[in-house]
Formats: C-alpha cells, sequence, structure tokens
C-alpha cells in the first residue's frame, strides 16, 4: 500500500509541478504568466495574470507537496481548487468525456487527491517522518470544501469587474434649435429659416439653416 501510494504521490505530483512550471516559468512548452494571463482573460478571468499566478502557485507548490507527502490535505486543497475552477470556466460546458473536451480528467484528479488526503500520504512521506497525522475522513472532507469553495470564490472574484457602460455621445442640435436657444428680442425671429437675413436665394430654408451653421459664435 505505501509503494502504491509513494507512486500515486509522484505521478499526479509530478504532472502538476509540470503544469505550475507551465504558468509560472513558461517551462516544458508552456506560456508563461503573459501568455497564460491572455488566455486567462478570455474566459472571464480578471486581471488575468493574477489569477494565472494564484493557478501556477497551486499547481507547482500543491505537486511538490505532493511529491514529498508533505501537509498533503493542503496540497489536495490546492489541486481541487485548480480542477474545479477548470470545469467551472472551460470543460463543464463539454460534458464528462475528455474527448469531448469534458471535465473526465479533472474529476479522476480530484478524486485521487481526495483519496491521500482520506488515506494519507503513507510511511515514505515527510508527513510520516515528522509524525503529522494529518489524514482520515474529516481532513479528506475538509480539502474537498475548501477546494471546491476556494474555486468558486476565484471565478467569482474574477468575473465581477464588468466592462463600464459607454455612454453615447450626446445628440448634435440642429442649427433650428441652436439657433432657438440664442437670446434675443422677443420680436426676432426665432429660426434661420424664418430670418430674412439668413434666407438664401429663392427661399431654401435648409441653405439657410447651412448658413446659419457656419457662421462665427462667440
Amino acid at each position: 500500500m505505501n509503494l502504491g501510494l509513494l507512486v500515486l504521490r509522484l505521478a499526479v505530483g509530478g504532472f502538476f509541478v509540470g503544469h505550475g512550471a507551465q504558468k509560472l516559468f513558461g517551462a516544458f512548452g508552456g506560456h508563461g504568466l503573459d501568455g497564460t494571463g491572455q488566455f486567462f482573460e478570455s474566459l472571464g478571468m480578471r486581471p488575468g495574470r493574477q489569477h494565472a499566478t494564484a493557478a501556477g502557485i497551486a499547481e507547482f507548490g500543491g505537486g511538490l507537496l505532493l511529491i514529498f507527502g508533505l501537509f498533503t490535505p493542503f496540497a489536495a486543497a490546492a489541486i481541487t481548487a485548480v480542477m474545479v475552477v477548470a470545469i467551472l470556466t472551460v470543460h463543464g460546458k463539454n460534458g464528462p468525456w475528455s474527448t469531448d473536451g469534458g471535465y473526465e480528467y479533472n474529476v479522476v484528479l480530484a478524486a485521487a487527491v481526495f483519496c491521500l488526503a482520506g488515506v494519507g500520504a503513507g510511511s515514505v512521506s515527510l508527513d510520516h517522518a515528522f509524525g503529522l497525522h494529518l489524514s482520515g475522513t474529516g481532513w479528506a472532507l475538509g480539502e474537498l470544501a475548501v477546494g471546491i469553495l476556494g474555486a468558486i470564490a476565484a471565478v467569482l472574484v474574477g468575473r465581477r469587474e464588468t466592462a463600464a457602460p459607454v455612454a453615447a455621445a450626446p445628440a448634435r442640435a440642429t442649427p433650428a434649435e441652436r439657433f432657438a436657444r440664442t437670446e434675443m428680442p422677443a420680436d426676432r425671429p426665432r429660426t434661420p429659416a424664418a430670418d430674412p437675413r439668413f434666407r438664401a436665394p429663392g427661399g431654401d430654408e435648409l441653405a439657410a439653416d447651412e448658413e446659419f451653421d457656419r457662421l462665427p459664435r462667440s
């Protein structure tokens, strides 16, 4: 059993370290914080770089803790949170199967770390070496709850910043409306077309409005 737990920790933890390194450092063909941040932005997780950093630390740090078998339930909670975020933002809408881009793989990994939190890291671990009794049903359920709630909080925080509504440009007043707002004696015409000074040859009221619009304003 201890050998099986060691193999499980090394496999799951090792791959999570690799995924974290892809996000944080651009290692193993990853896109680094800038590229991953842009991807997070496209998912509505803003600011993208900060969320990419948090995900990278959770994967890299959680993976390392699993490899060494140290604070195993806390490592499991970090990895669970990343998996739940992935389900909520990317894979959930695609159904369960990984062949369709679904959440099958995420659930399997979350289940694996849940089991590790429940049974412990085994005798070949730092938890065992330091005498840390961090396993059992309570620890497993606790890491699962923390991971799910942390993921939901991260998604809600990332999506709370909505684009500010763009104010509509004020409609431009017509020459007749601007002329009507100009202070003038009561006996003066209230529209440029009605004022003989602005009447174009032939009585064209549109031409009169255009002529009025070209006059300098004080």
